[in-house]
Parts: C-alpha cells; structure tokens; sequence
C-alpha cells in the first residue's frame, strides 16, 4: 500500500491473511454455483482467487474444509444484508415485504451453493458431518430472525408452525428458480401467503 506522499506502508501480516481467506470463500462460492460440487476443485478456486496452492492449502487443507467455511462466512454475510433491507420496512403491507427479504436469501448464490453442497453431502458421510451442523445453525437462526422481521411472539397460537411453514414454502419457491427464472410465480405465491399469515398470525 502507498501512502500519499508516496511512502510504500506494508500490509500488516494478518490482514493480508484475513483478505487472502476472503478471497479464496469468495471465489469458492462462485465456482459452486458456476460449476457445481464436482467442477469446484481447490487448484480452480486458488487460481479464481488469484493465490498459490500452497497458501490456499495452508488455510484450508481440503476441499471440504474450503466449501464448508466459505457457505458459513457467506451466510453470515448475506444475513447482514438482510438486517439492512429490514431497517426500511413500511408500515402498511410490511408482512410481503418480510417475505421479499426473506425470499431473497433462497434464490441468492449462497443459497444454490449451499444446494450444491447438501446433495453432495447425502451420500457423503464425512461431508455430511460437516454439512448437518452448518444447516441446522442457519436453520435456526433464520427461523428466529423471520419471528423478529414478523414482530411476533412464537408461542402464541400457530405463530411457530406459520412460521416454519413460511421458510419451507420459500426454499421450495427457491429450489424452483434453481431451473429457471421463476420471479413471476414467486411473487405470485408471496403475494397470496401475505394475506394467509396477516389472517393466521397472532401478534402480542
């Protein structure tokens, strides 16, 4: 890095570490989605990344170790993203745009990276061990942060299986457009769900 008074300053060791990671989760899911579990090798996703085998190996020895963190540091981000376009909900109609953000999270390229990585797993035993626990976290934190968006209390009434119904619906709306561009249906179907859990959910 160069100052602007031109004086060269060196990147300090664990930073340069911290972009390096960055890069090479980054680049993995790219290659994911692009190319698939079978395409996405470690000697594709360092030259993606622009680093050398022998410092990609040295922060993630094996293709499983890569894939597994870049899908958890990815998500991590993507939920981010999802507190930012949550501090803009409106008032009137605020239930649809709850389902629009939550919608968003399964058709982004995580999702479908993530997708790569769970069928993978089911005839993976040792991938799978690794998958399982990453899903049920995300699972369950984005159970709870569509209760928070809803401004609901679970416990009452049916609010916790409208709820969970609601995250099922929006990961098959999301397998769907894994094919094909399927926004129209998909808003659609959000639009009618809308009106289900304004009518079904009891709010405190």
């Amino acid at each position: 890095m160069t100052t602007d008074s031109g004086t060269s300053v060196r990147t300090p060791q664990g930073e340069r570490s911290r972009a390096m990671r960055l890069r090479l989760m980054e680049a993995t899911v790219d290659c994911l989605v692009e190319l698939g579990w079978a395409g996405t090798t470690t000697t594709v996703v360092s030259k993606r990344a622009g680093v050398s085998r022998g410092a990609q190996l040295h922060h993630f020895p094996s293709k499983q170790d890569l894939v597994v963190a870049a899908v958890g540091h990815l998500t991590e981000r993507r939920r981010e993203d999802m507190q930012q376009a949550a501090a803009d909900l409106p008032e009137t109609g605020r239930t649809r745009a709850v389902l629009e953000i939550l919608s968003q999270q399964f058709v982004s390229p995580v999702f479908f990276a993530a997708l790569e990585l769970w069928v993978a797993a089911r005839t993976d035993a040792g991938l799978r061990a690794e998958v399982a626990p990453l899903e049920r976290r995300v699972g369950r934190e984005t159970h709870a942060y569509a209760v928070e968006l809803l401004a609901i209390d679970e416990s009452h009434g049916d609010n916790r299986r409208l709820v969970q119904a609601t995250l099922d619906l929006l990961r098959g709306l999301g397998l769907a457009a894994s094919l094909s561009d399927d926004t129209k249906r998909r808003a659609a179907v959000l639009d009618s769900w809308a009106v289900v859990l304004d009518d079904e959910l009891e709010y405190a």
